[in-house]
């Protein structure tokens, strides 16, 4: 009995280091549910963060977790101290190189904006991958509360969700007994690229009391024919693109009027980058676009 409380003493010493060692050789992790449903595992710290898409940087923020993004891509500009982030790429291009030296704890990427070849290289990498996925405004509140349980920064998120639904609540109200309007929003020409009825921009055009003329298709972006536009007769047109090529594409437009909006003279230029960007301040954005489609409810003299 006596060597047996001896041996056990002797071996003690050794279990606490085998325990030591265990704990560097296996960081403490924990599990969280992204937008899409899938259960990502990343360090029970998690504060190294790389956003991939310059809406999902300014929800970072918006969730309280700016102080853990340590990059970005281009034109990450909401909030302002977003700007001062690493650029780690763009749209088209990612320094993976940039990316690794930075040893991220997780990326987080919105589902329409990243290409899954590039989410599955950086998963090959051993890099933890969160993906942001927001089809409706509605959606967003509770994609910032997911984002806030992934930072460890539930209050901020809380708060800021809260914010987001109250804003939307209001806009909604003010439209929702306005009378419909038939709206063709278009975000390139030759060929015309449109929206479709999964996109953000749809939702807040129904937020506004108006319809997407293409909200049966599903593709985020669908490139369409001009006769097909024609023939759904939008009542409005919005143009969203700079001044120069709004109005070289407003002009194509003129060329037809027997089309609703070209006859009546409700042909719009509008360009929001917060309606691009498809952050939390997409709810201002659609406020200032409901102000536009309200103008088409007003007769107009296109004489």
């Amino acid at each position: 009995m006596r060597f047996a409380r001896r041996f056990a003493a002797l071996l003690a010493p050794l279990g606490a280091l085998l325990g030591i060692a265990t704990a560097f050789a296996a960081p403490a992790t924990r599990t969280v549910t992204d937008d899409s449903g899938t259960s990502v595992t990343v360090p029970a710290d998690n504060c190294r963060m790389v956003s991939l898409a310059p809406g999902t940087t300014a929800m970072l923020f918006a969730a309280g977790a700016g102080q853990c993004v340590i990059g970005t891509i281009a034109h990450s500009d909401e909030p302002a101290e977003a700007a001062a982030v690493r650029v780690v790429g763009d749209a088209e291009t990612l320094d993976f190189e940039q990316l690794l030296a930075l040893r991220p704890s997780v990326v987080v990427v919105a589902v329409d904006v990243v290409q899954r070849v590039r989410i599955d290289r950086i998963r090959a990498l051993g890099i933890p991958v969160y993906r942001v996925h927001v089809t409706s405004l509605a959606q967003m509140p509770d994609s910032l509360r997911r984002l806030g349980v992934l930072a460890h920064t539930e209050v901020a998120a809380r708060q800021h969700a809260a914010r987001f639904g109250a804003d939307l609540d209001v806009i909604r109200a003010k439209y929702r007994d306005r009378a419909p309007v038939k709206v063709l929003y278009q975000i390139w020409d030759k060929p015309i690229y449109t929206i479709g009825g999964e996109h953000v921009i749809s939702d807040a055009l129904a937020v506004c009391g108006a319809r997407n003329i293409f909200s049966d298709l599903t593709t985020a972006a669908p490139a369409v024919t001009r006769e097909a536009a024609i023939v759904r007769d939008p009542d409005l047109i919005v143009i969203s693109a700079p001044p120069a090529e709004a109005n070289e594409w407003l002009a194509e437009w003129r060329k037809f009027p027997s089309v609703r909006a070209v006859r009546e003279g409700r042909l719009e230029s509008y360009l929001d980058e917060r309606m691009d960007r498809m952050g939390p301040s997409v709810v201002q954005a659609t406020a200032s676009l409901c102000e536009l489609v309200d103008r088409a409810r007003t007769p107009r003299d296109v004489r």
